[in-house]
């Protein structure tokens, strides 16, 4: 904290960022974008053109998946391209914003993505907003606890796609935070748990209870927890389970 925050000089800060965006919030996340897209790019000078340079295919998508308007609208020259999205940045609702900056996570230059999470979960925290980035996508935090254990999640089940595609779905219904779908995330998750049983028991077409079993054997799984995730599959498929149209779905929150 600096001086004058700590001498009471200056306000500090005290509320949650959730339905709007201050200008030191938006201006941390546009120097995210400068320090680790716009200045992370092959093709560093801004005069030229820059078909050659790897962040031409970003503003392709820029162009015709976010903005969607004609591609020979953009500029050639990367000044050019630049000054015309700072403009539209600076215009756009602070929703946008988070639509802007969570899009450029998941379409830049693979080698530029870590970095770029990185620098805007530094500014959300430091700025207190109510969203960080988990993997590639914005998302409610209630914890950081809550986010390191998703994300741990989610690196842990790389090597298994499946298991990692059903958690990051799961994800995705949960964190949409104007009707999060309770019931789709626990469905995704119960998948998740029983496409990584299948990867680990190396049988694809087996079913969960023979995944478990074949596991217990070989890796020395805990009885009780084998009950455990045996109980909540059923749960999740008996007549008024997650995987069954019958159950009410206000009786599904966050907390159960």
């Amino acid at each position: 904290m600096l001086f004058s925050k700590r001498k009471g000089f200056s306000l500090v800060k005290d509320s949650i960022q959730k339905d709007g965006m201050d200008d030191p919030l938006r201006h941390g996340l546009w120097n995210a974008l400068h320090v680790c897209i716009w200045d992370g790019n092959e093709y560093s000078h801004y005069s030229g053109t820059f078909q050659s340079s790897n962040l031409y295919g970003l503003f392709q998508c820029y162009w015709h998946n976010l903005f969607k308007i004609p591609l020979d609208n953009m500029q050639n020259y990367m000044d050019g391209v630049l000054t015309r999205l700072r403009e539209t940045y600076y215009k756009v609702e602070w929703y946008e914003v988070y639509d802007f900056i969570e899009f450029t996570a998941q379409n830049c230059p693979e080698e530029l993505s870590d970095s770029f999470v990185s620098f805007c979960n530094h500014v959300l925290e430091n700025e207190l907003s109510a969203y960080r980035f988990v993997g590639k996508q914005l998302t409610d935090i209630t914890s950081e606890e809550e986010i390191e254990s998703i994300e741990e999640a989610i690196k842990s089940s790389t090597k298994f796609t499946g298991a990692s595609e059903h958690l990051k779905t799961s994800l995705g219904f949960l964190s949409d935070r104007k009707s999060p779908d309770y019931r789709n995330s626990i469905k995704e998750s119960i998948s998740a748990v029983e496409s990584l049983c299948k990867a680990v028991s190396d049988d694809p077409k087996g079913t969960l209870g023979s995944a478990l079993k074949q596991i217990e054997k070989s890796h020395n799984l805990h009885p009780a927890f084998k009950k455990a995730l045996s109980n909540l599959y059923g749960y999740t498929n008996d007549s008024g389970g997650i995987r069954h149209a019958l159950l009410e779905e206000d009786s599904i929150s966050y907390r159960n």
